[in-house]
């Protein structure tokens, strides 16, 4: 089992205050201990608050822990006082990068038996390595705790549905353009709950880094997994990365004796599916994917035309309600003491991030062959632009420097800013002031491009309200251009020193000239010396002192670190589930509500909740840190719940975090609003459309709202994880009928609800909803399976963990 940073802190606090739970009943407070093994990789803390300078790295590194020692030190504490849990430090790579790189083993050898290799991980991106041919999902992190006590997995058997390739990819598409393609088509398909498996001939012109990437965005496409089954090229991956020859050839035996190692051109080895879609390779085009979710795919050559199509219609997933007559309105600013000028479409944000595409050799070839073509031709990038490369792994500088591409890409700002995953995930750190004034006094559409895997509303950076996916290329060629406003086909990038007009076209490297170079500079020795010191580079982890008692001694003056309230008054008896009588709505959304507007990651807003507590414990603003930062104190995380700014409720006529407290009628930051309903005896509900919880497999995206009082979610579907998440901290999650919505029952969201729960429960049983308007309807409580309900009758999986240890 893999956790990261963001997750492994709240599941050290969580075991942390079960041992406290154990004891305080009279059990074995050591009980509480991982039997599943588990690697906790710190990759989510690092930020980019220094770029464009040859010692940003350092100086993020340094940056990091002077924020999160006292993190640091809880996790150090936890890998002493915990059996079978290893860090892997801060500075090592992204997760998913280093488990396809160095720690997936494909096949197991336990005392010469040998049996396939899976994993779960707290991170919706674990699917990554399906595309080496190890099944792996993610999980919430309140079901991963219970994993790692021995609790097995339950879930309701998927579908299969077999997704054919076919043909071979163009000369200039990339696997950045081929899973946004995949993406876009899958969730036309609708595969949430469900199993992909990629095969035919087009799979065997993939590569293992291809395939990775088309795996990692798994999530994106909302199956629970995306297979490639191991055939000769996964064989050649795990020698190409410096795995033992000797374990790789006994690997290949065990998979050609059970009839797992596949030909991918030989149709009589395909197997039956529930469902088959197919790509024809060939039809892909270069794209990215915005402005404001991965499956919105557009075609390079539409960009121009498509966003500024965005600017003008009605605001929603693919508008901005912008003027006609601002469309062209721009903002002049000082930056260093030149004067530029910004506008809607204007890049500000241009990052080459995410263990996405960063995993892959011949995209980040291909970007810094670009980023030499350009130097040569004499282009730039504007110096007010926010550039970055994050890879996610050592092994990556180590190419792109022996290759002789590193220093024309740092020509254009592109210098390594840290080994995380960093802007993907919303720690891209602060823009230049001038610029954040520049976009607030124009009310301009800024515009942040990245080679990442997300890019919800308020996810990337608060002043980026246009955020688009793309290949590491594309993302130079959008910074050099400073504009997203250009058909690329028809303007030049740039002129050179003698005039002449240079186009991107001309800079674009070819597939030949990639795979020469990756040929010549990725190989073995390489991943054998960045990986042989993985665990002992990082000299400040190295040096943290941590204490060594097997209970944890809170420290009430952290801010950082806290126990919970989660298991206050827990008894060994159960306590039987009665109905919610007269709940009010604490919001009303539409569809694809994300985790990140649940529980944002990034930036605590100066006038929001969080920021008021921190600021009454003492704290000036620059040290707020991340919301993701502070997973370990539930009095932050409490408030940060529904706090992203790009928040959309029905109950409110603009975007942003609050919500009308019915019983007054004020409107209220939401956290205020709950905790009047709290003290005033009031339970909760929201209501939400298609898609509820879709994004990364973040627990706090649950366990906020049972510290708000939030008693059931009423959706039209959900994702599966965050359904699972919910189910954890014994939140009802209630789908409507089939046919049924909000709108088809004519709910507004100001009535009141009684939620009938009968004696005798089943899986996905039909429960009935009284208003106090006197309507009544049926909605079906999803609990898959007779496990989830148990844990529904014990007030959730931890609560039902901590009485089976304490008896």
């Amino acid at each position: 089992l893999f956790l990261f940073s963001f997750s492994g802190v709240p599941a050290v606090v969580d075991f942390a205050a079960m041992r406290d739970a154990v004891k305080n009943l009279g059990g074995d407070p050591e009980k509480i201990n991982p039997i599943c093994p588990a690697d906790l990789v710190i990759d989510h803390s690092i930020q980019v608050d220094f770029n464009r300078r040859p010692d940003s790295l350092q100086k993020n590194q340094d940056l990091e822990f002077e924020r999160n020692k006292e993190r640091f030190e809880f996790l150090k504490w936890g890998s002493q006082a915990f059996k079978n849990m290893r860090i892997i430090p801060p500075g090592s790579g992204i997760i998913h990068q280093v488990n396809l790189e160095y720690l997936a083993r494909v096949v197991m050898d336990q005392d010469g038996y040998y049996y396939p290799d899976s994993v779960v991980g707290t991170d919706s991106h674990t699917t990554m390595i399906d595309g080496l041919g190890v099944l792996g999902w993610g999980v919430g992190g309140i079901e991963a705790e219970a994993v790692m006590l021995g609790q097995p997995i339950s879930m309701v058997l998927p579908e299969v549905v077999g997704y054919k390739l076919l043909g071979n990819p163009q000369p200039l598409v990339t696997s950045t353009d081929i899973v946004l393609t995949i993406t876009k088509h899958l969730r036309q398909v609708g595969v949430v709950g469900k199993f992909v498996e990629f095969f035919g001939p087009g799979v065997a012109q993939l590569s293992i880094a291809d395939r990775a990437t088309i795996a990692n965005m798994c999530p994106e496409y909302g199956a629970t997994a995306a297979y490639f089954p191991v055939d000769d090229i996964s064989i050649g991956y795990l020698i190409q990365t410096g795995r033992d020859k000797e374990t790789v050839m006994r690997t290949k035996k065990y998979l050609e004796a059970v009839g797992m190692l596949r030909d991918f051109k030989n149709s009589s080895q395909d197997p039956d599916f529930t469902q088959v879609v197919e790509l024809d390779l060939h039809t892909v085009v270069p794209c990215c994917s915005g402005p404001k979710r991965p499956q919105d795919k557009v075609a390079v050559s539409d960009m121009k035309e498509d966003f500024e199509t965005c600017l003008g219609a009605k605001q929603g997933f693919k508008g901005f309600q912008i003027a006609p007559d601002r469309h062209n309105s721009t903002v002049q600013f000082n930056f260093e003491g030149c004067n530029f000028e910004l506008g809607h479409g204007a890049v500000v944000i241009a990052a080459i991030t995410s263990c996405t595409n960063t995993s892959n050799p011949s995209v980040m070839l291909g970007a810094g062959l670009l980023a030499k073509k350009a130097v040569e031709a004499g282009l730039t990038v504007k110096p007010y632009i926010k550039t970055s490369l994050s890879p996610g792994s050592g092994v990556v500088t180590y190419y792109l420097r022996e290759s002789g591409v590193m220093s024309y890409l740092s020509q254009l700002g592109f210098d390594v800013v840290g080994y995380g995953c960093m802007t993907c995930i919303g720690n891209s750190g602060p823009l230049p002031e001038s610029v954040v004034e520049a976009i607030t006094q124009g009310d301009l559409v800024a515009v942040g491009v990245l080679s990442g895997n997300r890019n919800f509303e308020g996810r990337v950076h608060p002043n980026t309200r246009a955020n688009y996916l793309a290949s590491p290329p594309l993302v130079i060629a959008y910074a050099i251009a400073g504009t997203i406003r250009i058909d690329f086909e028809k303007e030049p990038l740039g002129i050179s020193a003698s005039g002449k007009k240079i186009f991107l076209k001309d800079i674009w490297p070819t597939r030949n000239e990639i795979q020469a170079v990756e040929r010549q500079f990725v190989i073995p020795g390489m991943f054998k010396e960045v990986y042989q010191k993985i665990e002992t580079v990082n000299k400040s982890w190295n040096a943290l002192d941590a204490p060594s008692d097997k209970l944890y001694t809170w420290n009430p003056k952290s801010t950082y670190i806290k126990s919970p309230p989660f298991f206050d008054g827990l008894t060994l008896a159960l306590q039987t589930p009665k109905t919610i009588e007269d709940a009010y709505v604490l919001l009303s959304f539409g569809d694809s509500v994300t985790t990140d507007h649940i529980s944002p990651a990034g930036n605590i807003a100066r006038n929001s909740p969080a920021a008021r507590y921190l600021t009454s414990r003492g704290l000036t603003p620059r040290e707020f840190n991340s919301y993701g930062s502070r997973r370990g104190n539930d009095a932050v995380m409490a408030r940060g719940t529904f706090a992203n700014i790009r928040l959309v409720n029905k109950f409110i006529d603009k975007q942003g975090p609050q919500t009308v407290h019915f019983p007054s009628g004020e409107t209220l930051d939401v956290f205020d609003a709950a905790e009047r309903y709290k003290q005033a005896g009031h339970p909760l509900i929201v209501l939400a459309g298609k898609e509820y919880g879709a994004g990364s497999s973040r627990d706090w995206a649950a366990k906020g709202p049972f510290l708000l009082g939030v008693k059931a979610v009423l959706a039209e579907s959900y994702e599966r994880i965050h359904r699972s998440n919910l189910v954890g901290m014994g939140v009802i999650p209630l789908q409507y009928l089939p046919g049924e919505d909000a709108g088809t029952l004519g709910l507004t969201g100001r009535e009141r609800y009684t939620i009938i729960i009968p004696e005798k429960l089943k899986p996905q049983m039909n429960v009935q909803i009284k208003l106090d308007t006197g309507k009544t309807f049926h909605a079906i409580m999803r609990f898959d399976t007779d496990v989830e309900l148990t844990y529904f009758h014990n007030g959730g999986i931890l609560n039902y963990m901590i009485r089976k240890m304490a008896s």
